[in-house]
């Protein structure tokens, strides 16, 4: 339960990140709903990821976390953002996946 709980937590440092790149490229009343969402998916990240190291080492929980968001991260910005999928970038984050998972694996 404790890993679905940091998964989570991942996912919503991801929405943070796709909110914060939204509050750049709106306006006007909009603009105010893209900073609630990132404070409100940055609220809830820190207090999942929390909950998450009870339970599962710090030194696990953090590069799991991290590393969620930062793939997260890239892929909205390709997908939303038109930012470069280059192949050098694809295979960074390949390599950050295969580590995330290596630490399940060895946690």
């Amino acid at each position: 339960m404790n890993w679905i709980i940091l998964i989570f937590a991942g996912l919503m440092e991801v929405a943070f990140t796709f909110c914060l790149g939204k509050t750049k490229i709106t306006y006007g009343s909009e603009r105010i709903w893209w900073w609630i969402g990132f404070l409100s998916a940055l609220a809830l990240s820190m207090t999942l990821m929390a909950k998450a190291a009870e339970k599962i080492p710090i030194g696990t929980v953090y590069p799991v976390w991290t590393g969620i968001g930062a793939v997260g991260a890239v892929f909205v910005g390709i997908l939303f953002f038109h930012e470069p999928a280059n192949f050098w970038r694809i295979f960074f984050i390949t390599t950050l996946i295969l580590s995330i998972i290596g630490l399940k694996i060895i946690g």
